[in-house]
């Protein structure tokens, strides 16, 4: 059997190396266009900010040491230009020499992964704007940096890459802005979660421009103008543009291949395209999402790396399926993690699915071993059926555990209320005995059972303040004199029962603490005493972070820049 590989990285050098473990007299050829076969896509940008000083570190296998291994032809520099599936040959340049030639296949892979998406703007041929997504990418902003010392940096689009981008560059001593159409940063993460990596970015000298439309580039006094929509421009040294990604799938579709959403090669479970004997993995392709089981694009390592697994156990005439991805993913920004599993609130609204959620700001450890630092989490969940569809925590110690915890309740389809029943480890320095899992579980079994019910900080602005209900926050005078929500008398949690004849049954009581932990006590004390109560989800200080951020966001639109 010969299989050809178009691509290596994640998906193609995976498949190939399983392939060799599966069929030790297997042909294979991998053909990459870029002069590296395995590399560490994430670990790009902490090279271009001296965290990973050896540039070797960033290629996790060269051809030779491939052949050693595996003895599998890798063939960087190489092109395929053409696929012919009904005479099962690919057309290949040779990128080196010029030459052309056609090589054949029994089974074809591909994985072109995705190309950064370039919006047709002006200015885009400059110098002093860049795309990272390959080594070769990486080696070009490094050598900028190096050679011209930029003192400002512009990066078009908050994603992952823009987030990881502006740390390392701030670490060279840049000064850095992100500039982008949306109103946050981070778009696997709801508007309210994202504030608090908003303000983490701030705190580190980012400054943000948030709602802007980039319309061009244009080179100006020795850098570069970002031209805005009725906006004036901003100015920097050098420009990044970070705003997605777009499956690269040329080759694809002049084959005939069925393509999906953005021109992504659509395949089954088995990794198999439309054509007979013609696989397809990684950034490419058109996956099931996990928790809607519609049609999505991942454009994600774990995923990738998987799919080339199942790629080439079927290829091997093995019965691999891929059942989808969940999209778990986390970021380190600057001295704060935020990781984010299944699906957000807009998510579940754009597939019709009814969700609820849980906001709690748990310690990453036991609060009386010292070091512990707080999280904040959101865990959503389907209102009538209670599964399990999604989280997004945002935090310093112990983020990463939650996630992964939380993602794998969401692959074995557990309820929600299923999360209270996990037998977490704990010791002091990594938990507490009811891990922060568990208290979201706890948090979402009173809601089943009709112990709890909450209101939002979408609802904070929209409660009466004419006295028709009664709004109470229940911290200390200490805590409520240092800011306290608009219109929210003070009694103290532990003071409340003594001024419980104060409070007219008759009107409906919204609670709010710091953390929502004291509120919930006083809602339980309130519906002890006949009184309909309700509990604000996440506490005073998400909220304070909420609405103090989206003030500073539509202060800056209308300014034209976080200051």
């Amino acid at each position: 059997m010969k299989v050809v590989i178009v691509g290596g990285v994640a998906g193609g050098a995976t498949a190939a190396a399983r392939i060799r473990r599966l069929d030790e007299h297997a042909e294979i050829v991998v053909f990459e266009r870029s002069g590296y076969i395995s590399y560490a896509n994430c670990g790009l940008p902490y090279h271009i900010g001296d965290v990973i000083t050896d540039p070797e570190e960033l290629t996790l296998q060269t051809p030779e040491s491939f052949y050693a291994r595996f003895h599998i032809a890798m063939k960087v520099r190489h092109e395929v230009t053409a696929i012919h599936p009904e005479k099962h040959t690919v057309s290949v340049k040779n990128l080196e020499t010029g030459e052309v030639f056609e090589e054949s296949y029994d089974k074809l892979l591909l994985s072109p992964g995705a190309r950064p998406t370039l919006p047709p703007l002006s200015g885009m041929e400059s110098d002093r704007l860049f795309t990272l997504r390959t080594v070769e990418d990486t080696f070009r902003i490094k050598t900028f940096t190096q050679e011209h010392q930029p003192k400002s940096a512009i990066l078009a689009g908050g994603g992952f890459i823009g987030l990881e981008l502006a740390e390392n560059l701030r670490e060279l001593g840049m000064e850095v802005t992100i500039v982008q159409r949306p109103k946050q940063l981070m778009n696997p993460f709801d508007e309210d979660m994202a504030s608090f990596i908003h303000s983490e970015m701030r705190r580190h000298g980012v400054r943000l421009a948030l709602g802007h439309t980039v319309e061009g580039f244009e080179e100006k006094d020795g850098g570069m103008d970002v031209l805005l929509k009725d906006e004036s421009p901003l100015h920097a040294d050098m420009v990044i543009l970070a705003i997605g990604v777009t499956p690269d799938t040329q080759l694809a579709q002049q084959a005939g291949l069925a393509l999906g959403l953005k021109g992504s090669i659509i395949v089954n479970d088995r990794m198999e395209t439309s054509a007979p004997d013609v696989y397809a993995v990684g950034d490419a392709v058109q996956i099931k999402h996990a928790v809607t089981k519609e049609n999505a694009l991942i454009s994600l390592a774990g995923p990738a790396n998987r799919q080339g697994r199942i790629a080439a156990d079927n290829i091997c005439g093995k019965d691999s399926h891929y059942p989808g991805s969940i999209g778990s993913s986390v970021i380190k920004v600057f001295n704060m993690t935020a990781a984010v599993t299944g699906i957000n609130e807009r998510t579940a609204k754009r597939a019709g699915i009814d969700a609820d959620k849980v906001i709690l700001s748990p310690m990453s450890h036991a609060g009386y071993y010292p070091g512990g630092k707080l999280m904040t989490m959101k865990v959503l969940f389907e209102k009538e059926t209670f599964r399990l569809l999604g989280a997004q925590i945002v935090g310093y110690e112990g983020v990463d555990k939650r996630i992964d915890v939380l993602a794998t309740a969401i692959y074995a389809g557990l309820k929600a209320t299923d999360l209270k029943e996990l037998d977490l480890a704990y010791a002091p320095p990594y938990s507490s005995a009811k891990d922060p899992v568990n208290m979201a579980g706890f948090m979402i079994e009173n809601i089943a059972l009709g112990h709890l019910k909450q209101f939002h900080a979408e609802d904070v602005e929209t409660l009466a303040r004419d006295g028709s209900v009664i709004l109470l926050d229940v911290r200390t005078p200490g805590e409520y004199a240092r800011g306290h929500a608009d219109g929210f008398i003070n009694i103290p949690v532990d003071d409340l029962r003594e001024h419980i004849d104060e409070l007219d049954k008759n009107k409906t009581v919204y609670v709010m603490c710091q953390s929502g932990l004291r509120s919930y006590i006083a809602v339980r004390i309130l519906c002890g005493y006949g009184f309909d109560a309700r509990n604000f989800s996440g506490g005073y200080r998400f909220y304070d972070t909420v609405i103090n951020d989206r003030c500073l966001i539509e202060t800056a639109t209308a300014c034209g820049m976080d200051k």
